[in-house]
């Protein structure tokens, strides 16, 4: 009877065991997606975390419950860590304390802080983290303290804040939160639950509360009153009784962006002395004699030159002397008839000194003849792409160079500019502009790079064998696409941004070294020029965006996007868009979502595929595809931890050389 009992009871110990296993496991899993996502740390806090090593209750930082191993603390604060937080944190379901204030930690909060259901205390405050405070943090029903003061979150105190009843400190000071104070102003702190009791009034143990330092506006409720004063200030209260920011910092004020009347406004309509007059008179004068100069030496640049510059303009617009000038703009009849033929001259000398910009912002950018071109491309009769607006033709040198030619079918006074940014960058991987060619009889306008003679990445993965590219090859070609682009958004000033970054404007040597070619650019170029380029189909629209300084930076993440897009074809080895395939990123979203589905991502032509690296990718995707832009880390971080992650023996050999990396890739398959 009793040997039959112990039988009964041997499984379910086994049972037991396997789960405390698998949970331990998770622990471990989620640790080092925490670990791949910290590219700096100068303390080495991180340096015993082992991925060989299953149990983490020895890891620095890491505390363990004394009956499961499970981890219940990570305390990692003033550590100096660089990096964000990864969504595999909310896998640490037994954690009860995570410490991670005085750090670097940029991005945003990820919306699986709230499976951490026995979480207590929860301190991220002085990090660099940004977004909203997603409201699943009303999911954390045994949180006792909240603390992410410091920091740059924004938007509305979730309201479901006010369904952690055990919470007794919240810190939120120090941010840019807006909106108004998710709680009822008719009731009072400690009462009794009632119905008119809502969000923050709720909590009958919250003691200490900092909002300080936001951008809150409306009344503060009456249940919060006795919360001292401190609490409240600088923000845009009505009723706090202490001291608010200046109207004209909060938002929707009416206040908002006027400027101080004593500050001279009021002084606008009273008549300007005699010497304010003379020194205007003096002013413009002196502004006649630059001009002047500036007009002979421009002629004397332009003397000799070709004339064939009808279609030129200035390289940066002619600011007239009334914007700049910080005395305001008398209404003296002699004034005003000195300043209008100032700016007539203006305009004049802008004209002919816009003869002369072409040749001067093109000066460091080989000038290759129509001619020479004609011969190369076989009278331009080899075409390998064309548009409404342009044409690409494909040739060689007389030196053997081959040469991509892109022609534009018709004038744009941007060319110039985008001709000398294209010809500032320089990186292994983005394919080098040869030079270009402008003429006027015939007219022509072509840009000329140098021609990698391996085709496109889409075309190696999609239209021929795909597993003639290795595991090692592909981890090789996002290495490389992903370093590029930390060079172009991060390493370069100012950022500059592929126009249309798919697996397609991604060329290969013969050595299938990655190399970038912005084709679309000019095609974008000619059709909205000064628009954004590519926005709506690399994950962001930009089309609306009129500030150049933003519509690069949307840009710059819009290429984010995008290169998580190209991570899901060399992993999957499906196209973007195909005719028997649903979406690329839909269809992938479904299996990022669970680690253990990573393997259904990998291309089954593959014969073998190294399942860590394959999770550190399906990783980085996962950042990179974020919906909310501002979410998207930087190519800086993201190369960073492509680097860390993909087996640093092949790092190394790829680093050192193509030939060596042929010579792993060999002893690997």
């Amino acid at each position: 009877m009793l040997t039959a009992r112990l039988l009964g009871v041997i499984p379910l110990l086994f049972v037991v065991v396997v789960a405390s296993s698998e949970s331990v496991s998770d622990d471990v899993s989620a640790l080092l997606a925490f670990k791949t996502a910290i590219y700096e740390d100068p303390l080495s806090r991180l340096s015993d975390w082992n991925a060989k090593d299953n149990d983490p209750c020895t890891w620095s930082g890491v505390g363990c419950s004394p009956f499961n191993s499970r981890v219940v603390t990570l305390d990692l604060s003033n550590s100096s860590l660089q990096g964000f937080l990864v969504p595999q944190i909310g896998s640490l379901r037994s954690l009860q304390k995570l410490m991670l204030d005085h750090n670097i930690f940029e991005g945003s909060i990820p919306k699986e802080i709230g499976m951490l259901k026995n979480l207590t205390e929860l301190n991220l405050g002085t990090n660099q983290l940004t977004g909203p405070i997603p409201s699943e943090i009303g999911d954390m029903q045994k949180i006792i303290k909240i603390d992410l003061h410091t920091n740059q979150l924004n938007g509305d105190i979730p309201s479901e804040i006010g369904k952690l009843a055990n919470l007794i400190e919240l810190r939120l000071s120090n941010n840019s939160l807006t909106g108004t104070i998710p709680a009822s102003n008719n009731s009072t702190m400690g009462s009794a639950n009632g119905s008119d009791q809502i969000g923050l009034c709720q909590l009958s143990h919250l003691t200490y509360i900092d909002l300080s330092y936001n951008l809150l506006v409306g009344d503060i409720p009456a249940c919060l009153k006795k919360i001292q004063r401190s609490s409240w200030v600088g923000n845009c209260f009505q009723n706090n009784g202490t001291e608010n920011r200046p109207a004209e910092q909060c938002p929707n004020s009416p206040d908002a962006g006027k400027e101080d009347p004593v500050g001279g406004n009021e002084k606008k309509g009273l008549p300007e002395p005699l010497w304010l007059l003379i020194l205007e008179v003096i002013a413009a004068v002196t502004m006649l004699c630059l001009l002047t100069l500036c007009t002979v030496t421009g002629l004397r640049r332009c003397r000799g030159r070709s004339s064939g510059s009808e279609d030129s303009v200035p390289w940066t617009r002619a600011v007239s002397w009334k914007e700049n000038t910080v005395i305001s703009i008398g209404q003296s009849p002699l004034f005003l008839q000195v300043t209008d033929k100032v700016e007539r001259y203006t305009v004049l000398v802008t004209k002919v000194l816009a003869a002369c910009a072409d040749d001067d912002l093109l000066g460091n950018v080989p000038k290759i003849s129509r001619q020479e071109l004609a011969e190369a491309c076989e009278d331009f009769s080899n075409i390998i792409g064309s548009s409404h607006e342009t044409v690409v033709y494909k040739g060689t040198l007389k030196d053997g160079r081959e040469i991509a030619v892109v022609s534009l079918s018709v004038s744009t006074h941007y060319w110039n500019n985008h001709v000398a940014e294209m010809a500032r960058l320089c990186h292994e991987n983005v394919a080098k502009m040869v030079g270009y060619c402008k003429d006027s009889d015939p007219f022509s306008r072509m840009v000329i790079f140098q021609y990698p003679p391996n085709g496109t990445l889409y075309e190696h993965l999609h239209d021929g064998e795909g597993c003639q590219i290795s595991w090692p090859r592909r981890m090789k070609l996002a290495l490389g696409i992903a370093r590029v682009l930390r060079y172009l958004h991060n390493e370069i000033q100012p950022p500059f941004a592929v126009a249309a970054l798919t697996s397609g404007s991604v060329y290969l040597t013969e050595d299938f070294s990655p190399k970038i070619i912005d084709f679309e650019r000019w095609r974008h170029l000619v059709t909205k020029p000064g628009l954004g380029t590519g926005g709506a189909a690399n994950g962001g629209s930009v089309n609306s965006v009129t500030d150049p300084r933003h519509k690069r930076f949307m840009d710059v993440q819009a290429n984010t996007f995008a290169f998580g897009v190209i991570l899901l074809e060399l992993i999957s080895g499906r196209a973007s868009v195909s005719k028997d395939a649903a979406d690329l990123v839909n269809w992938a979203r479904k299996h990022l979502e669970q680690p253990e589905e990573f393997s259904k991502l990998a291309d089954p032509k593959l014969p073998s595929v190294n399942q860590e690296s394959l999770g550190i990718v399906c990783n980085v995707v996962n950042l990179c595809i974020d919906p909310e832009p501002s979410r998207r880390p930087s190519m800086s971080m993201i190369a960073a931890i492509l680097e860390e992650g993909i087996e640093a023996s092949a790092a190394t050999l790829l680093r050192d050389s193509s030939l060596a990396w042929a010579e792993a890739e060999l002893a690997m398959s």
